[in-house]
């Protein structure tokens, strides 16, 4: 369990931070950059559950954050083969994709790109997807060049669907999807 009595601790104030195992980096390092980009997509999805979703993905999302500290417990400690660290597990990957299967069962096929846009928690929703995404690509830089759980990219993959199914669940409840019109510009006159 984690145990802070003071919040600030000095120690990274010339730009170097510990990682979970206590080797110290600089906060530019690549798996600190995953981290920090996995702790931002868990603050989005917060400013989403915060606009009142009601397509029932609120409990969903609760889990979301959670597992994103798993995530991010996961990224924190170098190498994946250490049992007694927490880490991304297959089974966190198959929740996503039961609940991708089970909002996307109602929704109309899709015809065109959606626009992220609509309702405010759909586009707050598109916006943790687009963040989920960033997050996504910092992991598999880093596991470009550090052995990263395989689980960890494939959870954040799945999660940028489930976000994009939930928030085309939102936008359903006010009248369907913002569609994309290929070219709708290009008729305008300019000036």
């Amino acid at each position: 369990m984690v145990r802070l009595t003071r919040i600030y601790t000095r120690r990274g104030d010339g730009g170097d931070t510990s990682l979970g195992d206590g080797t110290s980096v600089r906060k530019t390092d690549r798996r600190v950059v995953a981290c920090g980009e996995v702790d931002e997509l868990n603050s989005v999805i917060g400013v989403a559950r915060a606009h009142g979703l009601g397509a029932g993905g609120e409990p969903m999302l609760a889990q979301v954050q959670n597992d994103l500290f798993d995530v991010g417990a996961d990224l924190c400690v170098p190498g994946t083969s250490d049992e007694r660290r927490l880490r991304v597990t297959d089974g966190q990957v198959g929740a996503l994709e039961a609940w991708c299967d089970q909002v996307n069962e109602d929704l109309s096929d899709l015809t065109s790109f959606v626009l992220p846009a609509g309702t405010g928690g759909a586009a707050a929703l598109h916006h943790a997807r687009t963040v989920c995404r960033r997050a996504e690509r910092a992991v598999v830089d880093l596991a470009d060049h550090e052995p990263v759980s395989a689980s960890t990219a494939a959870y954040l993959n799945r999660l940028s669907d489930l976000l994009f199914i939930l928030a085309r669940a939102e936008n359903a409840l006010a009248g369907g999807d913002v569609l994309w019109e290929p070219g709708s510009g290009s008729a305008r006159e300019p000036g």
